[in-house]
């Protein structure tokens, strides 16, 4: 089953839920990485016959508790753990997360916490949830997938680049960088679909107007995209 997501330029892209069992051993990993924390700041000063108060301990538990809210704002919707299994969060209406969705998935998770509902709830809603969300995934329009490998210009061009390429669509200087990221993806998945929906939107976005495959239109495209911006 896979997870749609609607980027601004209206491409329809998909992507694979993060698995139950990646988003616990996700989880495993970052309970690790806090468990180390802890065992730094407490056991070092502890061996070092160095007296703490209410104030250290204070600021040794603050990073244990923003920890998912901070390592997600920072990462980029990744936490260490999600780092180590290739999952992050995305927003399923294809706008980058921003800190007001990460402080959603915090709020949620504390209340999802084994402390308040032994846990299961969260276990329960991903698993059967069509879109691999938890309530803090629902709340804040996010949820957590797999990433998939970069897509290099080697998967995507056909010929090759020589000093002799001559550029068919010169209108690509309006495009972005951001664009042409949208069009590899869509070059990778190779969905119909999706790469009649790339393909008109990028002809509506620069004026282009081309006979050519859909494929080997957007291919074209990001041929002459890297032609110009190496040069």
């Amino acid at each position: 089953m896979s997870v749609a997501v609607r980027t601004s330029q209206n491409v329809l892209l998909e992507y694979e839920p993060a698995s139950l069992g990646e988003r616990i051993l996700a989880a495993i990993v970052d309970y690790l990485v806090i468990f180390g924390w802890i065992i730094l700041v407490m056991a070092v000063p502890a061996q070092l016959h160095i007296r703490t108060g209410n104030v250290y301990v204070v600021c040794v538990m603050f990073p244990i508790v923003v920890y998912d809210l901070l390592s997600e704002w920072l990462l980029n919707g990744r936490s260490i753990g999600k780092i180590a299994l290739g999952i992050r969060v995305v927003m399923l209406d294809g706008s980058q997360p921003g800190l007001g969705a990460y402080l959603i998935r915090w709020l949620f998770r504390i209340i999802e916490s084994g402390a308040f509902i032994g846990g299961i709830v969260p276990v329960i809603t991903i698993a059967v949830n069509g879109k691999g969300q938890r309530l803090g995934d629902m709340a804040a329009g996010t949820t957590v997938v797999k990433l998939k490998p970069a897509v290099s210009l080697d998967e995507v061009l056909l010929r090759p680049f020589d000093e002799s390429y001559v550029v068919q669509f010169p209108e690509v200087r309006l495009l972005s960088d951001r664009d042409i990221g949208i069009v590899r993806e869509a070059l990778r998945i190779g969905d119909e679909g999706i790469l009649i929906r790339t393909a008109d939107k990028i002809k509506d976005v620069t004026g282009i107007n081309s006979q050519l495959t859909n494929r080997v239109f957007l291919e074209t495209v990001v041929s002459d995209y890297q032609f110009i911006t190496v040069q």
